[in-house]
């Protein structure tokens, strides 16, 4: 097996070694592919290196199955971590919450939201009326408004477009930002960043685990996450969206209580 090896000088205490427990922990499943760890240490991890290959609807077909069903392995909790993981949780290099609720909007407006949404304000990104927007789209949330009865879902957590590897064998997810989330934000960040055969993961997803009515009016509600870390550090444009995101989830609300 041929493996490579990331390194990181200014990587925060851990930062691999909670890759390491993501890519475990997905790996679990049995059902989506990850690289397999060789090793890892501080600022650095060795991992199975994948060859990759062109995209086809087949791959994606499997690829909605397979993130199925590592959903469905579940979470102790929303916001918990991978199990035997009592270390930090990490996006990118922002440190992200760990918690153990049993309401995802709880969970959700304030562990995956708001403290993302303080750093694009403090940084100019998100002006004072839109983050006012956010955080009354997140009181909502917060209130239960948009709760289901999903138990927690065995998500990777940072599921853009760059982070899915198509090999001659299928999908193989890399870097993880996984914890107990709902597994409709998976599909919302696939969706935000643009994914080949989009349509036909969907419906591979769809084959093994429907989703509840209403899905797709809901991807604002769970683009909220990847939309606030966007913010904190990726420029305006990115505050503009997450303020259209938060609007659309007010309006949402609206229409739920008409």
């Amino acid at each position: 097996m041929q493996t490579i090896v990331k390194r990181r000088a200014d990587a925060p205490e851990e930062f691999f070694a909670a890759e390491a427990a993501g890519l475990d922990w997905l790996a679990a499943a049995g059902a989506i592919r990850v690289p397999r760890l060789t090793a890892v240490g501080p600022g650095w991890i060795e991992l199975e290196r994948i060859d990759e290959a062109r995209p086809d609807r087949d791959a994606a077909a499997a690829f909605g199955r397979e993130l199925a069903r590592t959903h469905a392995a579940g979470a102790a909790a929303f916001g918990a971590r991978p199990d035997g993981w009592h270390g930090p949780l990490f996006i990118g290099r922002r440190p992200m919450a760990a918690a153990s609720e049993a309401s995802w909007g709880a969970f959700y407006a304030r562990d995956r939201v708001l403290p993302f949404l303080e750093i694009a304000e403090e940084i100019g990104d998100v002006t004072a009326a839109e983050a006012t927007a956010v955080r009354r789209a997140c009181e909502l949330i917060a209130d239960g408004e948009f709760d289901d009865d999903d138990p927690p879902a065995r998500i990777h957590g940072d599921l853009w477009n760059g982070n899915v590897l198509w090999s001659a064998s299928g999908v193989v997810l890399i870097d993880p930002a996984a914890h107990g989330g709902h597994r409709e934000t998976d599909l919302a960040m696939l969706a935000l960043f643009g994914c080949p055969f989009l349509d036909v993961v969907l419906e591979g997803y769809q084959h093994e685990a429907p989703l509840r009515d209403g899905w797709r009016d809901r991807v604002p509600l769970h683009q909220l996450h990847p939309l606030a870390v966007h913010a904190a550090g990726h420029g305006r444009s990115y505050g503009v969206a997450l303020a259209e995101a938060a609007e659309a989830v007010l309006d949402l609300a609206g229409s739920d209580r008409e």
